[in-house]
Order: C-alpha cells, then sequence, then structure tokens
C-alpha cells in the first residue's frame, strides 16, 4: 500500500483502498480545506459589500415594484436602531454564500472524493450540475414569478376593502387651489415650489435643497406598512424553500435506483405523493403567504413526473 497521499484523488481510476489516511491526516486536510473554503466567502463577501445598497435593493425590487404599479408608498419600515444595518450585513453574507458556493463545495468535494469509489463519484458528479440547475431555477421561479405574484395578489385583496360609511360630500362655495400634475421632477426646482409627479403618484416639496415627497393613493381602509427585516427573511425563506423543493426529481430518481421502491410503485402511488407534497408544500413555505403553498403546489407534480421520468431512463440505459 502507497505511504503517500494520491497525486490526483479526482481521477476516475483513483481506488481509495490504494491509500489509508490516518486521523491526523484527515484531520488536517479538513482544516485546510475549511480555511480555503471561508477564505473564498471573506473575499465574496468583502466584493459584496463594495456593491452592498445595489445587492439589498434587488431584493427588494419585487415589491417596490408592485408597491410603485399599485400607486402605494414604496418605503420599508424598521423598528429597531440596528435593524437597517444587520440586515444590510445579513443579505450581503448570504448573497456572497449563494455565490461563493460552487467554491465551498468544490473544497468539500476534494476533502470527501478521496473516500470515495469510482462509481460513487462517478454518480454524484453526473447529477451534481442537475442539482445545482434545479436549484437555481426554483430561485429564478421564486423572484420573477411567485413573489410578485403573491405580493400583488395580497395588496390587491387589501385594495377590495373600503372605508366604512359613506362618502360626505359639499355644495359650500370655495376657491379650488391646484397643484400642477407633471411627469416626473422640475430640472431646477426653486425653495417652497411643490408639484405632484404622475409618474410615481407622489406630492413633492423641494426643501433646502432636497425633493421631499408625499406618496397619496386611493381611499381605502388598509393600508400596508412593510417592515424591513420581516420582507427580508420571507424572501430568503421562499428562495430556499423553493430552490430545495426543486430538488425533487433526484430525490425520486435516488429512490428508485437506491430500491427503496420501484418505478411502478411510485406510479401507482400518485395520488398519496401528490396529497403529501401539498402537505409538504404547506408546511415548508415561509409565514403566512397562501398564493406561495400554491404556486409549489403545482411545479412539484411536474418535478415528480420529471423524477419518474430520470428513473425510467436510467433503468432503461442499465
Amino acid at each position: 500500500m502507497p505511504d503517500s497521499p494520491p497525486t490526483n484523488p479526482l481521477a476516475r481510476d483513483f481506488d481509495p483502498d490504494q491509500y489509508r489516511m490516518t486521523i491526523g491526516e484527515h484531520l488536517e486536510e479538513l482544516r485546510s480545506r475549511l480555511i480555503k473554503a471561508l477564505l473564498g466567502l471573506f473575499i465574496v463577501f468583502a466584493i459584496c459589500c463594495v456593491w452592498g445598497n445595489q445587492v439589498l435593493l434587488w431584493f427588494c425590487r419585487p415589491l417596490y415594484d408592485v408597491l410603485e404599479q399599485k400607486g402605494l408608498n414604496t418605503q420599508l419600515r424598521y423598528d429597531t436602531i440596528g435593524e437597517p444595518l444587520t440586515t444590510w450585513l445579513a443579505v450581503n453574507l448570504i448573497t456572497a454564500a449563494a455565490l461563493a458556493s460552487p467554491w465551498i463545495v468544490y473544497q468539500f468535494w476534494l476533502f470527501v472524493a478521496a473516500g470515495l469509489y469510482p462509481a460513487e463519484r462517478k454518480y454524484i458528479t453526473k447529477y451534481l450540475p442537475m442539482s445545482i440547475v434545479l436549484l437555481i431555477l426554483g430561485m429564478v421561479f421564486v423572484y420573477f414569478i411567485v413573489l410578485p405574484w403573491s405580493l400583488s395578489f395580497v395588496i390587491d385583496f387589501a385594495n377590495t376593502v373600503p372605508v366604512p360609511g359613506q362618502r360626505i360630500t359639499t355644495t359650500q362655495p370655495h376657491v379650488p387651489a391646484t397643484v400642477p400634475i407633471l411627469q416626473g421632477d422640475p430640472e431646477k426646482p426653486v425653495e417652497g415650489e411643490w408639484w405632484i409627479d404622475d409618474t410615481t403618484s407622489k406630492i413633492k416639496i423641494f426643501h433646502k435643497g432636497h425633493v421631499r415627497s408625499i406618496r397619496f393613493g386611493t381611499e381605502n381602509l388598509l393600508a400596508p406598512d412593510f417592515k424591513l427585516a420581516q420582507y427580508i427573511s420571507l424572501v430568503m425563506g421562499m428562495l430556499l424553500a423553493f430552490g430545495l423543493s426543486f430538488q425533487l426529481p433526484l430525490v425520486v430518481l435516488a429512490l428508485a435506483r437506491i430500491g427503496i421502491f420501484d418505478i411502478d410503485q411510485l406510479k401507482a402511488a400518485r395520488r398519496y405523493v401528490y396529497f403529501a407534497l401539498a402537505v409538504a408544500a404547506a408546511a415548508i413555505t415561509p409565514g403566512d403567504v397562501v398564493t406561495a403553498t400554491v404556486a409549489l403546489m403545482i411545479p412539484l407534480a411536474g418535478l415528480y413526473e420529471l423524477g419518474l421520468w430520470l428513473a425510467r431512463g436510467a433503468q432503461r440505459r442499465e
């Protein structure tokens, strides 16, 4: 048995039985991989912090666009002094972890691969790219479809609740005051000038060198008051829930390949599986966003069928 470690543990024909590492060597290898993974994470985190405001705006964009479209206040509130900073740091750290994940997974893979047989490494390297693609698809589905649709649905529903009582009108003589309605802001406003920005449905006043704005909307009983930390937590939870849920085809494939269930059993259990997926969708979607649960149930059914198709293909190739 060789006394020196393998030069290339990722080679197709490498057999882990050719070399046995001691516990000390395993720990040293693990320490080295952890340091490299954390160093990569720190570098990406520093880069994210340079564009930290843009990263935070990217997360808030779906809500901002919906509120802007509905003519509602687009500002997010915070309750504590440190909430903006801690949320900013958390968003950038999580974004850095996502961007650095290929490097982190690669370091972990270098540590694990040396202990795997060629057939085991073959399966992992074959299906890992598919897993990453499914993860990204789940997150893209949330950001561009589920989140805007859910926010729009909830806000539209709230806007249907009118103010109680009847609107009081009067015929009392008065001198109407008019405010200019502009498609944007004046190029060179003067102190005290005010106007209505028709593009954003805001009343704006130029005061002390800055444009101050007041959002006005329709007269409804309910008005949104979104909190920064709660919204970011919701977005993070939905991204994680959908990203992991989109791994379902690989789970189905693994169950069939390992032999826990055969393909015929998985086909016959469709109605029970769909019910279980509906329960799981309700359990893993964060918060009280019912629309997100519905939006997850539909693709899960398709992903289950995709898993069956992959399992049949793998069975035919054997």
